[in-house]
C-alpha cells in the first residue's frame, strides 16, 4: 500500500484546511494593507518630485519613489484598494445575476432553461477579453465599461455551474417528498438548495475575483484600461519596466502584490473546493 493510500481522510481535510486559513490570513493582510494604507499613509499621488526620482527603499520612502518621485508605497496600497474593491464589485455583480439565473433554469426547466441557455451561448461565443474590449472602445481608461465588461463574462460561470448543481440537488428524493407535502419553491431553494451549492458558489466567486484581477491588470498593462496616473497595479509595472536596470526591485514591487492577491484567492478557493 503506498504512502497516499496511508494518509486519512481526517489529516486530508486539516491539510485543506489549513490552506484554507493561509489564504484567508493572506487576504485579510492584503486588505488591510489596502484599507488602511491610503488612511495611515496620506499622500498626494499625483505630486511629483524629482529629486527623488527612483529613490530606493529606506529613508524618506519606506518602498522606494517611481521615476517621477511618487511614493510606491502609498500607490501601492491605493492600487491593492483599486483591485480588491473592483473585483470583488465585479464577483457580486456576476455572481447576482448569474447564481438567480441558474436557480431559475433548475427550476422551471422548459422553454425558461432553453431560453437562458441560449442566451449564455452566445456571450460565451464571443471571447471575454473581447466583449471587454468593445465596452472599453466607447469608454477608453475609465471604470465602468471595464467593470461592466467583465461581469457580463463572468456571469456566464456563476449561472451554468449553478444550474448543474440545483437540478443535482433537486432530483433528490427528499426534494420530491418536499414539494409532496406543499412546501414552496421559495423555501425549498432558500433551505434545501442554497445551503448544498453554497460551498460551490463560493469556490467559484473566490477564482472570479482572482480571475478579475488578472485581467484589469492585463488590460491597464496593454493601455486599454485603467490609465496613468491612476495608481493600478498593471499599469504601475508598465511605467517602471523602462527603469528596470536602476531599480528592478521597484518593478517587481507591484508585480508581487498581483502576485499575492491571487495566491491568497486560489488557497481559499481550493480550500471550499475540497
Amino acid at each position: 500500500m503506498s504512502t497516499i493510500d496511508n494518509v486519512s481522510p481526517a489529516r486530508g481535510r486539516a491539510r485543506l484546511s489549513g490552506s484554507r486559513a493561509s489564504g484567508a490570513a493572506l487576504l485579510f493582510l492584503l486588505a488591510a494593507f489596502a484599507l488602511l494604507g491610503p488612511v495611515l499613509i496620506p499622500a498626494d499621488l499625483a505630486a511629483q518630485d524629482f529629486s527623488a526620482s527612483l529613490a530606493p527603499i529606506g529613508g524618506d520612502y519606506a518602498l522606494g519613489a517611481d521615476h517621477y518621485g511618487r511614493s510606491l508605497l502609498a500607490r501601492l496600497a491605493h492600487g491593492a484598494r483599486l483591485s480588491f474593491g473592483l473585483a470583488f464589485l465585479t464577483m457580486l455583480a456576476a455572481a447576482v445575476p448569474g447564481v438567480l439565473l441558474g436557480l431559475a433554469a433548475a427550476w422551471r426547466g422548459g422553454w425558461t432553461e432553453r431560453l437562458l441557455e441560449l442566451l449564455a451561448t452566445v456571450v460565451l461565443a464571443l471571447p471575454g477579453l473581447m466583449l471587454v474590449l468593445l465596452l472599453l472602445a466607447f469608454s477608453p481608461g475609465n471604470y465602468g465599461p471595464l467593470f461592466l465588461g467583465l461581469s457580463l463574462t463572468l456571469w456566464v460561470e456563476f449561472y451554468r455551474v449553478t444550474r448543474a448543481a440545483t437540478k443535482t440537488v433537486l432530483a433528490q428524493p427528499h426534494i420530491e417528498a418536499a414539494r409532496m407535502l406543499g412546501f414552496g419553491s421559495g423555501y425549498i431553494l432558500r433551505n434545501c438548495v442554497l445551503p448544498v451549492i453554497a460551498p460551490t458558489i463560493a469556490t467559484l466567486a473566490a477564482f472570479a475575483m482572482a480571475t478579475a484581477i488578472i485581467a484589469v491588470s492585463t488590460l491597464s498593462a496593454i493601455s486599454v484600461g485603467l490609465q496613468p496616473p491612476t495608481p493600478e497595479l498593471g499599469s504601475m509595472i508598465v511605467e517602471l519596466l523602462p527603469y528596470y536596470a536602476e531599480a528592478p526591485v521597484h518593478v517587481l514591487l507591484p508585480a508581487m502584490l498581483i502576485f499575492l492577491l491571487v495566491l491568497g484567492l486560489q488557497l481559499v478557493a481550493e480550500g471550499d473546493r475540497a
